[in-house]
C-alpha cells in the first residue's frame, strides 16, 4: 500500500470515528455519573433529522446544528425524568427512545417534504464545509510530512476539530475539576454524595445534558457534514458502536478516541476492498467487512477486550434514606 493510500484510509478514519468519538464521550459523562444510556442511537438519530431539517429550511448550519442539539437535550431530558425522578427502568428508557427517533424522524420527514423520509440535499451555508488550515497548499509538495498535512490534517470540517478538542476537556473536566470528582463519585457512591450535602439529581441531571448535547452534535455532524441531508436510520447502529467502545476503553477519554478510531479504520476498510486484498492476497466479501464493526462489537462485550468495571451505581435509581 502506497502512503497517500495510507492516507486517504487514514483520512476516511478520522470522518468515519467523529460520530462515534462525540457519542461514545456523551455516554462517558452518562454512565459516570451512574445513568446508563444506551438511547445515544435514537438522541443522534433525532438530532442528525432536525438538525438537516432545520439548515435545509433556514438555509445555515449553525441553526441547524442549535437545533439538533435541542431535539438530543429533550430525549436526554425525557431518559432523565424516567430513570433519575421516576426511577425507572434505564434500559427500557433507552429502548423506548431509540423507536420513538426511528419512527418520529422518517414520520415528520416525510410530512414535512414528501421525499420519502429524506430532507433535501444541503448545499452552501446550510452544511458544514472542509476547512483548508494554514499554509496545507503551500507545503503540500513536501515529502511524507506536506501530504500528511495537507491530507490527512486538513481539509475536515469544523465538528472534526472541535470533536477531538473534545476529549482533552472531558479529561480535564473529569479528572481536573470539583464537578468530574463529585459526577464520579455519583456513580461510585450517590449515598455519600449525598450525605456531603450536594445534590445527586442535580449531578445525574447536569450528565445526561451533557449526553444530549454531545450527541446533538454527533448526529449534526452525520447529515450536514458527513452528509449532505438526512436519510431514514442514517446513525445506523453507529450508537450502539461507541457503547461497545466506551466499554472497552473502561470509561476513560483519552482510551475512548483510540477505540472510536479503531472502529472508524474498520468502517474505513469497508469502502476500500482492494487494500485488503492486496495486504493478505485474498478477496473479502464486502459484506464481511461491512459486519466488522460489529463483530468487533460482540468481541467486546463478550469482555474478550479485558475485564471492564462499570461505575458500582450505574443503572442503579438512586432513593435518600430518610
Amino acid at each position: 500500500m502506497d502512503y497517500m493510500t495510507l492516507l486517504q484510509v487514514l483520512d476516511t478514519t478520522v470522518r468515519l470515528a467523529i460520530p462515534l468519538l462525540l457519542a461514545c464521550l456523551a455516554g462517558l459523562f452518562s454512565e459516570r455519573a451512574g445513568i446508563f444510556d444506551i438511547g445515544l442511537e435514537g438522541k443522534m438519530l433525532a438530532a442528525a433529522f432536525l438538525s438537516a431539517a432545520v439548515a435545509a429550511t433556514s438555509g445555515s448550519v449553525w441553526v441547524g446544528l442549535l437545533a439538533g442539539i435541542g431535539a438530543s437535550v429533550a430525549l436526554s431530558l425525557i431518559h432523565g425524568l424516567a430513570s433519575i425522578t421516576f426511577r425507572g427502568n434505564q434500559l427500557i428508557s433507552g429502548v423506548a427512545i431509540n423507536f420513538l427517533a426511528a419512527g418520529m424522524t422518517v414520520l415528520i420527514a416525510q410530512s414535512w417534504f414528501q421525499q420519502g423520509g429524506r430532507t433535501p440535499s444541503l448545499t452552501g451555508a446550510a452544511r458544514f464545509n472542509p476547512l483548508t488550515l494554514p499554509f496545507a497548499d503551500s507545503i503540500s509538495e513536501v515529502p511524507v510530512i506536506g501530504p500528511a498535512y495537507s491530507e490527512l490534517i486538513s481539509g475536515h470540517a469544523l465538528v472534526v476539530y472541535i470533536a477531538f478538542a473534545i476529549v482533552p476537556l472531558s479529561w480535564w473536566v473529569l479528572y481536573r475539576t470539583r464537578f468530574g470528582l463529585r459526577l464520579r463519585a455519583v456513580g461510585e457512591n450517590p449515598a455519600a454524595v449525598d450525605t456531603a450535602g450536594i445534590s445527586v439529581v442535580g449531578l445525574r441531571y447536569a450528565a445526561v445534558i451533557i449526553c444530549g448535547v454531545l450527541c446533538g452534535i454527533a448526529g449534526a455532524y452525520l447529515s450536514t457534514a458527513l452528509q449532505a441531508g438526512f436519510i431514514k436510520d442514517m446513525s445506523a447502529g453507529r450508537g450502539f458502536i461507541a457503547l461497545a467502545a466506551l466499554i472497552f476503553a473502561k470509561w476513560r477519554p483519552w482510551h475512548a478516541m483510540y477505540a472510536c478510531l479503531l472502529f472508524g479504520l474498520f468502517q474505513a476498510l469497508e469502502l476500500r476492498p482492494d487494500i485488503i486484498e492486496r495486504l493478505i492476497g485474498i478477496r473479502v466479501q464486502s459484506q464481511l467487512l461491512s459486519a466488522l464493526p460489529y463483530i468487533m462489537t460482540v468481541v467486546i462485550l463478550a469482555g474478550l477486550g479485558g475485564k471492564a468495571i462499570p461505575p458500582r451505581a450505574g443503572g442503579e435509581p438512586y432513593v435518600k434514606e430518610r
